[in-house]
């Protein structure tokens, strides 16, 4: 057999592989930008501030009064709901607040019981004081109409001067005015230092002032022992 000859890179035929373009191919990159290196860079830089300004916040606790957008949102549905609440509250008065009040107590156990008692006992008294305000003012009502003027009240008319008949004449008056049962007569003791109208019961001091009122006396006074219910005592 002929010896075999020895194959070269020439004995192949020639092909495009043989003959590659110029310059970078396949996997190579080319040269990035300064704004794309520098990105992570910006970006390590603003995590440390984040990182740094949290810490800062925790620290000194003004991270408390960090108000997020949706924070407020939910102040906003709180202080509504608490509006509507207190609206609420006050339509219904007392009575909502004993509702609350029960509530409460049911809640709270033994101790809230003891409160709600408490506070049943004192919406008790105050009802007590209520109803005895209005007997007190009934009564005083019925003082004020008892303190009327009475023209057929018995009066008595007591000339303490030195002028003849001016106990009479003061009994026309009176009698002129609408009053039915008057006297005129002459003191019998001691007398008083001025013109005086005197009056025995409580229920006679409206007359009493009505009578002085007429016969133009200023001193109305109240006294016991009296014969009559009103003596008009003249003195000069």
């Amino acid at each position: 057999m002929a010896k075999q000859d020895k194959e070269t890179y020439d004995s192949y035929e020639k092909d495009v592989y043989d003959n590659p373009p110029s310059g970078p191919m396949g996997v190579h990159r080319g040269a990035r930008s300064a704004a794309s290196r520098a990105v992570p860079y910006v970006i390590v830089i603003i995590v440390a501030l984040l990182a740094g300004l949290l810490f800062w916040g925790v620290y000194s606790g003004e991270i408390n009064n960090l108000k997020m957008p949706w924070s407020s949102q939910e102040s906003s549905t709180a202080s509504s709901a608490e509006k509507a609440k207190s609206a609420k509250s006050g339509k219904s008065g007392k009575s909502g607040k004993s509702k609350s009040e029960s509530r409460s107590d049911s809640a709270s156990g033994n101790e809230a019981d003891a409160s709600n008692t408490d506070s049943s006992t004192g919406s008790q008294q105050s009802e007590q004081n209520e109803q005895n305000a209005e007997q007190n003012a009934e009564q005083t009502d019925n003082a004020t109409a008892q303190q009327v003027v009475n023209t057929g009240t018995e009066v008595r008319v007591v000339n303490a001067t030195n002028i003849t008949g001016y106990a009479q004449s003061k009994v026309d008056v009176l009698t002129q005015a609408g009053y039915t049962s008057v006297s005129a007569s002459n003191p019998t003791g001691n007398v008083p230092s001025q013109t005086v109208v005197w009056y025995q019961n409580e229920t006679d001091k409206a007359t009493a002032e009505n009578v002085a009122q007429t016969l133009g006396i200023s001193n109305v006074q109240q006294s016991n022992g009296l014969v009559t219910p009103i003596v008009v005592v003249l003195l000069d």
